[in-house]
């Protein structure tokens, strides 16, 4: 049988494993639950796990069976992430979380299912193999940094060498009707960096302004001054998103405040506009703070590289998914999304790239549909056969096409 009708004879088995995980968030580096129901999934299939020190990762090494004339076996990894999100659930499902607080709303619960059942696919194709595949099942990826733990623990040097390739894939509420695939060589996600500002004042008595130090029209100020600052001072075609996520100060109407706190978060789409961001911003905050009379302490904390796929690997993947479900499932990105992603790190040590799956319900309008991170986004089952499906064929191809060229393609530096 194929892949993909493989796959499908696994739809109940990893839609259960899809539920069980949607009913039970984790959030974070620690996701104990999560961890010991990928390791059920794994049971018995034969692969040499290795679990995270810093963290709850699995990481499941496949070693192919077949033989193969490459100075080095090559070696395929494949990612996906298993956290959720302090969100509190309103979607209705029947499998709705049962974690007053978190849910599965990025459709990270999809991605470990759907690794899960490649899981399978893949072992029983071991014979076949003529490479190792490495199986990523990475924490913590909204705001912690899992990708960065599992690289420094050497989840890209599991097999004994490092990965060849690497690829990773993501579904989606919203954006693409239902699955429909979607990629884009070059930058394809943003940079995310988070800005961190303490605006110090001097409180005082809401009557007599004068007399205190007022450190909220200030903050007030740095709030639109941001966004002018980036109007004027950055190239239209070369974005930056700057959105205030946290604006706080005072605890009554007439009374001014010591304080006022403002969080924000940056994207940028160039390393170039990156790094002028990261010296314009607190030379604004503090020119601003410094003219009111204030001091003012501003961290502008790095976070998440720009993602940005190896044009070969991304020529791979869309040949592997018209292969699979033929052309009209494939849609190529001419512009890069605003969100972030911490598989930018595996991309950045490795060629890979990175998928974009819609799970849209088939009924739905995928124009009006909640987007990920809502309380409301609803992800279909219907999509983790293919995505399963696609997980394995990735590795499959490609270690066939490296063992038969006979030197696998060096990793990026």
């Amino acid at each position: 049988m194929s892949v993909t009708a493989d796959a499908r004879e696994l739809h109940s088995q990893i839609t259960r494993l899809r539920h069980e995980l949607h009913q039970e968030p984790e959030i974070g580096l620690a996701l104990p639950r999560t961890q010991e129901k990928v390791l059920k999934a794994l049971d018995g299939l034969p692969y040499e796990i290795t679990l995270g020190g810093s963290t709850t990762s699995v990481t499941a090494v496949l070693r192919g069976g077949a033989p193969h004339t490459s100075a080095d076996k090559p070696v395929v990894l494949l990612r996906a992430d298993m956290d959720g999100l302090p969100v509190q659930e309103r979607t209705g499902v029947g499998f709705s979380s049962r974690v007053d607080g978190a849910m599965h709303a990025c459709g990270h619960d999809l991605h470990t299912s759907m690794l899960a059942g490649a899981a399978t696919l893949l072992a029983e194709r071991r014979g076949q193999l003529a490479g190792d595949v490495v199986l990523m099942f990475q924490p913590g990826e909204e705001g912690y940094d899992g990708a960065g733990h599992m690289i420094r623990e050497g989840v890209l040097d599991a097999a004994g060498r490092r990965a060849d390739a690497a690829y990773g894939m993501h579904v989606f509420s919203s954006l693409e009707p239902y699955g429909q695939f979607a990629t884009k060589p070059g930058v394809m996600l943003s940079a995310s960096d988070g800005l961190f500002i303490t605006v110090l004042g001097a409180g005082g008595h809401g009557s007599a302004p004068h007399a205190a130090k007022d450190p909220v029209t200030a903050a007030a100020e740095i709030v639109t001054a941001l966004q002018v600052m980036i109007t004027r001072q950055f190239n239209m075609f070369d974005p930056v998103v700057l959105t205030v996520g946290v604006l706080h100060a005072g605890t009554a109407r007439n009374v001014i405040p010591e304080s006022a706190r403002i969080e924000a978060t940056v994207r940028t789409f160039s390393h170039a506009s990156r790094e002028r961001m990261m010296s314009a911003v607190p030379m604004l905050v503090k020119g601003i703070a410094h003219a009111h009379g204030l001091e003012v302490e501003v961290e502008y904390r790095g976070e998440y590289p720009l993602s940005i796929t190896d044009e070969n690997e991304t020529l791979t993947a869309e040949k592997t998914i018209q292969n699979l479900f033929g052309e009209s499932r494939l849609t190529r990105w001419a512009t890069p999304l605003s969100g972030s992603e911490d598989f930018s790190r595996v991309m950045a040590e490795v060629p890979g790239t990175f998928i974009g799956l819609s799970a849209v319900a088939p009924d739905a309008d995928h124009t009006e549909t909640a987007f990920n991170h809502s309380p409301y986004a609803t992800f279909d089952d219907g999509v983790l056969a293919d995505g399963a499906a696609l997980y394995a064929e990735l590795a499959i191809a490609r270690i066939a096409a490296l063992a038969s060229a006979g030197t696998p393609t060096p990793a990026a530096s």
